[in-house]
């Protein structure tokens, strides 16, 4: 009964009659803002509506390639890259990490070599480094015999130090700087120091040509490498890095050998990448012991974790405040585990999908370096009579490094999305509008009536359902053997 009142106010309330429904396509046709519809409708001769239809059809085939080609455009998540050159009255002045290349002090210890060896497996976690099977003996008698013997402390009282014998000048726009303004820091040169590196904001340079002025004496006598395992050169190394950065030397750092003048222009870069799809940054990701997040400092958190958990323990030269590790863990855990985080790809950078995806925002300084022998005669007199040492001394040791701001402007790289979702969505309605002549109030009607005739449909279909058979009760309406049989006999 339920269904067959359904049906019966479907029939007289919802379903309109044939010609109703034909009045209500006509009227659509002829009112709707969709142009060129109501001319396939109106036309009296068949020829002009057929080329009306042809001509509708066509454009409708041309907007539909035209807005499918913008989406599919759109979904390849394209970019575009602008560079923004801005000048400003005052820029402030990097962070710069000093290093000798000359680690050790050849008195500190006898057998500079073990020493060297025991730093490269140190230091391979951050520097790739291959330990040749020739020393593994004679490195293992020294780790038992030295169990603890601490390369840490080792190194930051025998490796380079920064005083007043090592820094002979020091001058920064014009004001004189001390050892006390350089911070010290392990990297994989030993005892490095880093000038700027709270970022001062005194420290600011307001006329190009004037920054930081340093001559430093490396004391070659008292640091001596070991020419065998490929340390041959003599000189300070130093990279220009952002004050809240760690410093990178691998492949990045500016070697300036001794009795040389290195005059440094630089410029500061900004690069701005999108996230995820249309650049590879993650704008969410958070380092731990790092102020912003950057490729290395993550790649270093990266490297602690997974080998405080394999090995117990952390090295002295990662981020963490874990267990320091001693040699025997070094030699036995550590150095093996950097080789198998390496294999298996543990930490990437790179792509968004990696370890340590590229920074949203990063700032470089781009480097020009020249170079002049330094001093002449009498400046080299100069300074022998002034350092109490020979001219030959002073060719050999002397090392004098300029680093100023070639201009007082910094380069914006932004990379921009190059269609945005309004962009889009004008492209789509111009594309609409030009051939069509639709907008939104014309797509409200085209699903309004889409939507009405559905609805009949579904009417329609629900009318021709068949009835529901009526399921009765067996014990009253179920005829007995007697009756069946008089019904067959009847029939």
């Amino acid at each position: 009964g339920i269904l067959e009142k359904i049906r019966l106010y479907l029939v007289k309330k919802l379903l309109p009659h044939l010609e109703d429904r034909r009045k209500y396509h006509q009227e659509f046709a002829s009112s709707t803002s969709l142009h060129g519809v109501h001319n396939i409708v109106q036309k009296q001769s068949k020829t002009r509506k057929a080329l009306w239809l042809l001509v509708v059809m066509g454009c409708l085939t041309i907007v539909v390639w035209q807005i499918c080609s913008r989406f599919i455009y759109y979904f390849s998540w394209p970019t575009t890259t602008t560079v923004v050159v801005q000048y400003v009255e005052n820029v402030k002045f990097p962070a710069v990490t000093f290093c000798n290349l000359n680690r050790f002090q050849a008195h500190a210890v006898g057998n500079l070599k073990i020493i060297f060896l025991i730093w490269n497996i140190v230091s391979a976690v951050l520097q790739k480094f291959a330990l040749e099977e020739k020393y593994s003996q004679e490195l293992n008698d020294f780790l038992l015999g030295n169990q603890n013997f601490s390369i840490k402390e080792f190194t930051r009282k025998n490796g380079f130090y920064l005083n007043s014998s090592t820094l002979l000048e020091c001058e920064f726009f014009g004001k004189p700087c001390y050892p006390q303004d350089f911070e010290h820091v392990f990297t994989e040169y030993g005892n490095c120091f880093t000038f700027n590196h709270n970022d001062l904001p005194a420290r600011r340079v307001s006329l190009s040509g004037r920054g930081l002025h340093l001559l430093f004496d490396v004391q070659q006598e008292q640091f001596t490498d070991e020419p065998a395992l490929g340390y041959t050169d003599a000189g300070i190394t130093f990279v220009i890095h952002s004050p809240k950065e760690l410093p990178r030397f691998d492949g990045l750092g500016l070697l300036t050998p001794v009795g040389m003048h290195a005059q440094v222009a630089i410029r500061q870069l900004k690069s701005i990448i999108q996230e995820y799809p249309w650049g590879e940054c993650k704008p969410d990701i958070k380092l731990q012991y790092h102020k912003i997040y950057t490729t290395n400092g993550c790649l270093q958190e990266c490297k602690a974790r997974y080998i405080q958990d394999w090995c117990g323990c952390l090295p002295f030269i990662l981020p963490g405040n874990g267990t320091e590790c001693d040699l025997l863990k070094f030699y036995n855990c550590v150095y093996p585990a950097v080789y198998d985080i390496e294999i298996k790809g543990l930490c990437t950078v790179g792509t968004h999908n990696s370890t340590c995806p590229a920074p949203c925002e990063e700032t470089d300084y781009p480097t020009t370096v020249t170079y002049s022998s330094f001093g002449g005669e009498k400046a080299i007199k100069y300074f022998s009579a002034k350092l109490k040492k020979s001219p030959e001394y002073i060719r050999q040791n002397l090392v004098r490094i300029d680093i100023k701001y070639h201009d007082l402007s910094y380069k914006i790289t932004q990379q921009q999305k190059a269609l945005t979702i309004s962009e889009l969505l004008a492209d789509v309605g111009g594309q609409l509008g030009l051939f069509c002549g639709a907008s939104m109030i014309t797509i409200i009607e085209l699903l309004e009536y889409i939507f009405t005739n559905f609805c009949w449909t579904c009417i329609f279909l629900l009318l021709k359902a068949p009835e529901m058979p009526e399921w009765n009760n067996t014990t009253q309406n179920q005829p007995t053997h007697k009756e069946k049989k008089k019904g067959i006999q009847e029939c």
